[in-house]
């Protein structure tokens, strides 16, 4: 593929060129045949286009037991680091595709940076926003006394719908740019989506093809801890959605307006969700620091390692809100729970969020590969 005929922009095709050489000597091989959904992908091919190794990368969860398993890794001249190799190429992959590709870009480069500041400013804003007249509700229940749920819609709604737009143009983008040059069906098979989320909500890939899980965070030792930890946050960050969601339609369908008991949807959902997307979140950030940085790509390290503390101060924030909102901490709790929830919510489509939206194209497009060899 020429650079004129690329789908990417200003792709350094140093990165893809090495992961092709590493992804060539891993279908020589066929060790690791079975860890996880990439390595039938590679020995499904015979040769790899620029589009073949995006595809690859971000079907990749960084397990990281092939390396571990490898016996081209390095010190060997071959020097086999294929998690990394492959994170480079996701990381270039997500900065292209992202819109506008500049946002993509910068938060990839100053991303805890950018965490901290857009929480801290949004906090701030709503902190002061209790001393600005009509924000608040007089005749209003617990926080709607500070911000009335209108003023609340009229933030957040286009804080949520506008990142969604921008996330569906990077898919539109993945999807254009991953399309295999050998065709393929036409249409998407509807068990191919089937297939895709069942292997996202289960993490089949973090399975270690042996459903030992993986040895991200030790050589010597697998765990599925973060298999676990990645659906808690996941099934956490779902579940306060169905919350909001549940809020929303007892507030304009059934006209019963918030606060709510414990045992309604909203409570139930958000509570529980809370508990999971704040233990996921802060385990995978405490993992984190205990895997080697070698094998991923370490110049988005601090903006990753960012992203996952805001995402569960997110969580922690909505815990403490709920336990704490009869309190006179309302003001600041407030403050700060709605400010790590905008702050998520911009930073959707350019932080480590995204990564879920690829990883499941990237699974749908494997899937739609699968049923068309008939496998």
């Amino acid at each position: 593929m020429s650079n004129t005929d690329s789908p990417f922009v200003e792709n350094p095709l140093g990165a893809i060129e090495e992961a092709a050489r590493q992804v060539n000597i891993c279908n020589a091989c066929r060790y690791c045949e079975g860890y996880c959904a990439v390595f039938p992908a590679i020995t499904s091919a015979r040769s790899f286009s620029e589009a073949d190794i995006t595809q690859l990368a971000n079907l990749c969860h960084n397990c990281r037991g092939c390396f571990y398993a490898c016996q081209y890794a390095p010190p060997h001249e071959f020097a086999v680091n294929l998690p990394k190799a492959l994170a480079e190429v996701r990381q270039n992959s997500w900065e292209d595709f992202a819109f506008p590709r500049a946002l993509g870009r910068q938060f990839h480069r100053s991303g805890a940076a950018i965490a901290l500041l857009a929480f801290t400013a949004f906090a701030a804003l709503f902190a002061l926003a209790r001393f600005v007249g009509g924000v608040g509700d007089a005749q209003g229940e617990g926080f709607y006394r500070l911000m009335s749920h209108t003023v609340m819609v009229s933030i957040f709604a286009p804080a949520f719908i506008l990142p969604m737009l921008a996330v569906g143009v990077g898919l539109v983008r993945y999807w254009r740019a991953t399309r295999p040059e050998s065709g393929g069906s036409r249409w998407l098979h509807p068990r191919a989506l089937a297939l895709a989320y069942q292997d996202a909500m289960t993490m089949k890939n973090l399975g270690g093809g042996h459903d030992e899980g993986c040895n991200f965070e030790d050589e010597d030792r697998f765990s599925n801890l973060r298999r676990w930890l990645h659906q808690a946050a996941a099934f956490g960050f779902i579940l306060c959605f169905f919350s909001t969601s549940s809020a929303t339609l007892m507030h304009y369908v059934l006209d019963w307006p918030a606060p709510y008991p414990i045992w309604t949807p909203p409570k139930v959902f958000g509570v529980s969700g809370g508990v999971l997307l704040t233990l996921g979140s802060f385990g995978l950030a405490w993992l984190k620091t205990r895997a080697d940085r070698d094998l991923g790509d370490g110049r988005v390290w601090g903006g990753e390692m960012g992203f996952v503390l805001l995402l569960g101060s997110v969580g922690l924030s909505g815990l403490l809100l709920y336990g704490l909102g009869s309190t006179p901490w309302l003001d600041v709790l407030l403050a700060v729970h709605l400010g790590t929830v905008l702050a998520l919510f911009l930073l959707v489509p350019y932080s480590k969020m995204a990564h879920g939206f690829y990883r499941l194209a990237a699974l749908v497009r494997d899937a739609q590969r699968r049923i068309d060899r008939g496998l």
